[in-house]
């Protein structure tokens, strides 16, 4: 149980300096949310829309639409439409919003990665295959209360 009050803290953690985040810069916190599934979009390589956006995010088509408005009104996202199919409109968040970020997420980053050279590469893998089985538990649908 030690480790998943653990993982509990390290989540309230990250969720109040996110929030911190979003707040003082006008963000509401589903924004951040967004903003951090398109950048991983683009780090996996996959096209982001705004129906993958909306579906990843738990929205329908007019909340999607408010939220994408409202982030390209903010500078942090621009509409582009896809090369390879004229129809489509993909989503990409611009570097001002990428700098913001790495400005306020950065030195977090590189705290987190400090403390991962102190770990050998079979600590890591040990780390690695334990947070993609706890990303897999949560992913799972739940029932009930």
């Amino acid at each position: 149980m030690r480790t998943v009050h653990l993982l509990r803290r390290i989540t309230v953690e990250l969720q109040s300096s996110g929030g911190g985040f979003a707040e003082r810069h006008g963000l509401h916190p589903t924004d951040l949310r967004a903003l951090i599934s398109l950048l991983d979009a683009a780090r996996a390589g996959i096209p982001a829309t705004p129906g993958r956006l909306g579906a990843h995010l738990g929205l329908n088509s007019a909340g999607t639409t408010a939220l994408i408005d409202r982030l390209e009104r903010l500078g942090h996202v621009r509409r582009a439409r896809d090369e390879q199919d004229r129809r489509r409109v993909l989503l990409e968040v611009t570097d001002g919003a990428i700098a913001l970020g790495q400005a306020f997420f950065g030195p977090l980053i590189e705290d987190v990665l400090g403390v991962a050279d102190t770990f050998d590469a079979d600590e890591l893998a040990t780390v690695d295959r334990f947070l993609h089985g706890v990303a897999e538990a949560l992913a799972t649908p739940r029932t009930g209360g």
